[in-house]
C-alpha cells in the first residue's frame, strides 16, 4: 500500500476478518480505542466499537458498518490477505 487506508476501508477489511473468523473482536476494540487517544476527529462509531464487548462480534460488525467513506478495493486487498 503506497498510503494509509481510509476508516472505511480498514473498517470493511475488519468486517471480512470478523465474519470469516480470521479476527477477534478485541483486535477491532484496540484499534477504535487507539483511534480515540490519536484522532482530534471523535466519532460515535469509534466510541460505540471501543466500549464493546469483546465476545460482541455481531455488534462489532454492526458499528464497523456504519463507518462513511469510499472503499479503496486495491487497499481492500492487501489488508485482508494479511489477515490469513
Amino acid at each position: 500500500m503506497s498510503s494509509t487506508p481510509n476508516y472505511r476501508t480498514i473498517a470493511e477489511a475488519y468486517i471480512k476478518g470478523l465474519t470469516g473468523g480470521a479476527i477477534d473482536p478485541s483486535e477491532v476494540i484496540a484499534w477504535a480505542d487507539d483511534l480515540l487517544c490519536n484522532d482530534p476527529d471523535t466519532q460515535d462509531w469509534m466510541i460505540e466499537i471501543s466500549t464493546a464487548k469483546a465476545d460482541d462480534r455481531v455488534g462489532v460488525v454492526s458499528q464497523l458498518g456504519s463507518v462513511k467513506g469510499e472503499i479503496d478495493e486495491a487497499a481492500l486487498a492487501e489488508l485482508v490477505a494479511k489477515q490469513g
